[in-house]
């Protein structure tokens, strides 16, 4: 009887934790429901060609997309010469929509670290450590980031 009872107990534990799962991965990898304008986007990106994500991006615009958002920032930030205020901008419109996305703290994060501002990177930490509850790439990331920061001052 108690064995029966504790399987249905881990059932609904599971079954209540799926979508989650599912949803910790969104920005991660392409996936196949993905639209063409982030698949492409992406792509850019990993070929370190900046100005035509930009592009690719501004022609989708996708404004109250988290994912569209924080990839427009991280394009302005990467690209050359950077425009720091304009990723700020578009990273903060990405967390406003989602504030547990990701990819959003840890470049946020980053970008903080590029205008000096430690304090504001170990608070984008806090909330990715708070957004990933089991620990996370993104988290791993911004965490070195901070350490190699502090290393040069």
């Amino acid at each position: 009887m108690k064995t029966n009872l504790l399987n249905k107990i881990l059932v609904s534990i599971v079954m209540a934790m799926a979508p989650w799962v599912v949803s910790l991965a969104a920005d991660s990898t392409p996936a196949k429901s993905d639209p063409a304008w982030l698949t492409d986007a992406r792509i850019s990106i990993k070929s370190n060609k900046y100005d035509q994500a930009l592009r690719q991006l501004q022609s989708a615009n996708e404004i109250n997309s988290a994912d569209w958002n924080n990839l427009m920032g991280y394009s302005l930030r990467k690209k050359q010469p950077p425009d720091l205020v304009a990723s700020e901008k578009y990273y903060q419109a990405a967390l406003k929509i989602d504030p547990s996305h990701r990819a959003a703290l840890e470049y946020y994060g980053e970008l903080l670290l590029m205008k000096k501002d430690l304090p504001g990177a170990e608070a984008m930490l806090a909330r990715l450590d708070k957004a990933c509850l089991f620990g996370c790439e993104e988290y791993s990331d911004l965490k070195a980031s901070i350490a190699k920061y502090q290393g040069k001052k």
